[in-house]
């Protein structure tokens, strides 16, 4: 089974493709982690991608589309994937299109995690973590059970990322309303959208999701 996770930046998708995952037998594919992968590996794609890096330069689509095309065809991927920030243009929707057509694979489900913007905000400007062992946690919905002390390993150390702040939050929802949500309509019209409620509990959302997996896997 072949999936995209679709929604605004802080909605969950990467803790959830993490428990599909692990519940599916699926691979998390991460553009960043598979440009880095490639530009280690020293791939034709990885060496173009590490010249467009090191002159400080967006990596094109072609090139996104390209470490895609080689990751997918690894042995690991043969159950199926997850993509987690990708596409986030209708461009580089029709080239994944495109891609999985000329390997004759095809994308099962795209699944949208619905949110309220101002609840978005206000989970991701809360969002602090150990700066020991990185465990997370939230002004209003986690705190830590001895305030001022991790849970996890006892640190007293902690930290805010710089950019989790209501302005700069606010930029990337623009963003995302701007360049990705067309995808939404997209997806809907070829039949492959699911939508969900992305502001329920961590264990809600993934008790959804499964629901939709099941039924696709029911109808396939």
């Amino acid at each position: 089974m072949n999936l995209i996770l679709l929604g605004p930046p802080g909605a969950g998708k990467g803790t959830q493709a993490k428990r599909i995952e692990e519940s599916r037998g699926l691979v998390q594919l991460s553009t960043g982690d598979m440009l880095r992968a490639a530009v280690a590996a020293g791939t034709e794609i990885g060496k173009r991608a590490k010249e467009v890096m090191e002159r400080g330069e967006l990596v094109s689509d072609d090139i996104v589309i390209g470490i895609i095309s080689e990751r997918i065809d690894q042995p690991d991927c043969a159950r199926g994937f997850i993509l987690d920030g990708f596409p986030r243009t209708l461009a580089q929707a029709a080239a994944l299109d495109d891609l999985l057509a000329a390997k004759g694979r095809t994308l099962d489900v795209v699944i949208e995690m619905k949110v309220d913007d101002e609840a978005l905000i206000e989970r991701i400007t809360g969002r602090f973590t150990c700066a020991e062992c990185g465990e997370g946690y939230h002004d209003t919905f986690k705190r830590p059970q001895v305030e001022g002390k991790c849970d996890k390993c006892g640190s007293t150390e902690f930290s805010r990322r710089a950019d989790d702040n209501a302005e700069t939050v606010r930029a990337r929802l623009m963003a995302y309303y701007r360049e990705t949500a067309p995808l939404i309509g997209y997806y809907f019209c070829k039949g492959t959208l699911r939508s969900i409620d992305g502001m329920a509990d961590i264990d809600d959302v993934t008790r959804q999701i499964e629901e939709v997996l099941t039924d696709i896997a029911r109808a396939a």
